[in-house]
């Protein structure tokens, strides 16, 4: 079990929230994220999850920041693919970069059957839908505050 001074550290760089450069890059410019596994903030790791859905043709993306609304993590992501062989792609390709990049294994639910894939990272929880499944659980408006807008990019 970590000291107690190992975990305030820990909180304390989680709280500064610095990119990785290795994750800095790959949201950049789009690199391939290769190389050696590099130690991952819940910044670096939201920069590489919008990165490979962006590198996937993932379709509105939003990002919701549950820092102060949830304990389950620091980010979510919502995304659509157009077809269920797409979603369980990008959830594959998602899960395998994170891995190379950072060493993150993360639990995954719902590749199967490629309706509604539910990634957990850890500081960022990943939600690929088809466009039916995401219209139908609407999960922007239950974390969206009114007005606001966690919209990345509209594909």
């Amino acid at each position: 079990m970590p000291s107690v001074g190992a975990l305030a550290t820990r909180l304390q760089e989680d709280d500064v929230l610095s990119l990785t450069s290795f994750a800095a890059e790959a949201a950049d410019d789009g690199a391939p994220m290769t190389g050696a596994p590099t130690q991952a903030t819940a910044a670096g790791t939201l920069a590489a999850v919008l990165a490979s859905l962006s590198d996937d043709k993932a379709e509105d993306i939003v990002q919701v920041d549950l820092r102060g609304k949830s304990e389950m993590g620091d980010f979510m992501v919502i995304a659509s693919g157009r077809s269920s062989r797409q979603v369980a792609s990008m959830a594959e390709k998602l899960t395998d970069r994170l891995k190379h990049a950072f060493g993150i294994l993360s639990k995954v639910e719902g590749k199967e059957s490629g309706d509604w894939v539910l990634i957990d990272t850890g500081d960022v929880i990943v939600h690929i839908f088809r466009p039916e499944v995401r219209e139908f659980y609407q999960l922007e408006k239950m974390w969206l505050a009114p007005g606001e807008d966690g919209a990345v990019t509209s594909g």
